[in-house]
């Protein structure tokens, strides 16, 4: 879908700080997904189903191995665990649930594993699937859709101008070839970057006009949540009103995609959250992050509802990947399952419905680095930790 806007409109956008201004935009950016969308809603949930060790330089990231700071690690999950955290998600509410894992690709075994406890939620669950586990073949995005999964996220970051400040380990074609890869196997696409990692408004244009070419499916919106002891630890969070002011200008850039908020939203939006789904959000990431606490996910629930919005499954919710939640909602008010079992009669006697969300800080243990090898860019980690915005 061609971008609503120019790239010099969006420049001109990107330039303004007047709230009331903002706010008009978000108006604007509010009716485009409504005209697109209507009250429909994309809920997305993950699990850290690998972490730690990552050989990458990536300037965000504490898994990196070139990070000073304690790595939070596990080794790949057994199936029975993915699938675990897939029913929590599902009982949480979630519409769809991505299984991630930490660098640019996973061993023969690991790789097998992951493949089964793919087969396992698209079993057992009503949940749509999604697939990061970094760089990929055609051979191996094509397992990927033959075990079940039906969408594959791969950022690309940042702008391509700004990229190798991000990382010089990871090359931006190769990124580009993954997400080329990804849709020849007739696999969706969902795929952003990061907000507030040094790059200039200019830059923030040109990763969106990039975006547009890329037309993902999905695009993930994240803002930097800065880790002592990375090539980012010192950075201070975004401005709210700068964070939610962007959001909207992508959202006119790429009408047709599905946005979801996700990385540093709670500490960079503060008490802007909701604000910043009028801006033109369809879903958040529920829960938590790869290694960072997010909401309470009835927080989330609720906060999509206050706006109007359905955040209920549909009955076919794992049938049709796209468009998320939209299928069949014009024919009549979709059943809000989540609510039949929090109002529901008690479980019987033996059923245990106690279930767990991904929860880094319990579920991952971190092991200090004995030795840390200089970034192949030469940057200097850094370890000021910012102010959580009020």
């Amino acid at each position: 879908m061609e971008p609503l806007i120019t790239r010099e409109e969006a420049l001109e956008l990107g330039e303004i700080e007047d709230h009331a201004q903002i706010e008009a935009l978000i108006q604007r950016a509010w009716r485009a997904r409504v005209e697109r969308f209507a009250d429909s809603t994309d809920m997305c949930s993950l699990v850290n189903a690998k972490s730690g060790g990552c050989a990458e330089d990536c300037g965000f990231c504490a898994q990196s191995r070139f990070a000073d700071a304690e790595t939070p690690m596990h080794a790949m999950m057994e199936p029975d665990q993915i699938l675990e955290h897939a029913r929590a998600a599902e009982a949480a509410g979630a519409h769809r649930f991505c299984m991630v894992t930490q660098g640019q690709g996973l061993s023969k075994r690991d790789f097998e594993k992951y493949l089964e406890g793919v087969r396992l939620v698209s079993e057992q669950t009503n949940l749509k699937r999604c697939a990061s586990i970094g760089h990929m073949s055609a051979e191996r995005a094509a397992a990927l859709r033959e075990a079940g999964i039906q969408r594959v996220h791969h950022n690309v970051e940042t702008a391509e101008s700004y990229y190798d400040e991000v990382t010089s380990t990871v090359r931006y074609q190769g990124r580009l070839r993954t997400i080329q890869a990804v849709r020849e196997s007739g696999l969706e696409t969902c795929v952003g970057g990061i907000l507030n990692l040094g790059e200039t408004r200019e830059q923030r244009v040109e990763m969106a006009f990039e975006l547009a070419a890329i037309d993902p499916t999905s695009v993930p919106i994240n803002m930097l949540n800065p880790r002592p002891g990375t090539k980012f630890g010192d950075r201070e969070y975004m401005d709210p009103w700068e964070a939610v002011k962007w959001i909207a200008i992508f959202r006119l850039i790429l009408p047709g995609a599905l946005f979801r908020l996700c990385g540093g939203r709670v500490e960079n939006l503060g008490e802007l959250q909701q604000l910043a789904v009028k801006a033109g959000i369809n879903g958040v990431m529920m829960g938590n992050f790869l290694t960072t606490l997010g909401n309470e996910p009835e927080a989330d629930r609720a906060m999509f509802e206050e706006l109007g919005l359905n955040v209920a499954r549909q009955p076919d919710n794992a049938e049709n990947p796209r468009p998320d939640n939209r299928s069949g909602w014009l024919e009549g008010e979709t059943p809000d399952v989540v609510q039949e079992h929090l109002t529901g009669p008690p479980p019987s006697e033996g059923v245990d419905l106690n279930v767990r969300l991904w929860d880094p800080s319990t579920q991952l243990r971190y092991r200090a680095k004995s030795s840390v090898p200089p970034r192949p860019d030469g940057a200097v980690n850094k370890t000021t930790r910012p102010t959580p915005v009020g």
